[in-house]
């Protein structure tokens, strides 16, 4: 496993408490040195309610690729049709884009905190991967 991803994840949920979305863009953003970190507070709305339906380790790398393609000035529909690439691709790999279906045994009064990490670690490095090959001119750092 890629440490970035093994070390921010664990660090981003358990010391920043952060959500799905935000620590998946926050790490994408890292690997590929794109600056997002002005977009995350007007970002904790959208996990907020942790609403149980298309998962923040799908939406992180949506938002992830449309800052991506502003900073790189690709035209809209070429934006639009990776991200709708990212959802197919993200569902044959993973089953669903849906935080219910996906997170383990669903959503639980008893559940503890932080349960999705490893679903995270995996959705993370998959993320990645795609943003190499799929991005045009995108380069870790």
């Amino acid at each position: 496993m890629d440490k970035l991803v093994e070390t921010r994840v664990h660090d981003y949920y358990w010391q920043d408490d952060f959500p799905c979305l935000i620590t998946s863009l926050k790490i994408l953003g890292e690997k590929f040195n794109i600056k997002i970190d002005d977009l995350v507070p007007s970002l904790i709305g959208l996990n907020a309610g942790r609403n149980r339906t298309q998962c923040g380790l799908v939406q992180g790398p949506l938002l992830f690729i449309g800052r991506y393609g502003e900073v790189k000035h690709m035209r809209q529909q070429q934006v639009i049709d990776c991200c709708h690439k990212y959802i197919d691709c993200f569902t044959n790999e993973f089953g669903d884009i849906e935080c219910r279906v996906l997170r383990p045994n669903g959503f639980q009064a008893a559940d503890p905190p932080h349960l999705c990490e490893n679903l995270t670690k995996k959705a993370v490095e998959y993320a990645a991967q795609f943003m190499q090959d799929n991005l045009p001119g995108i380069a870790e750092k």
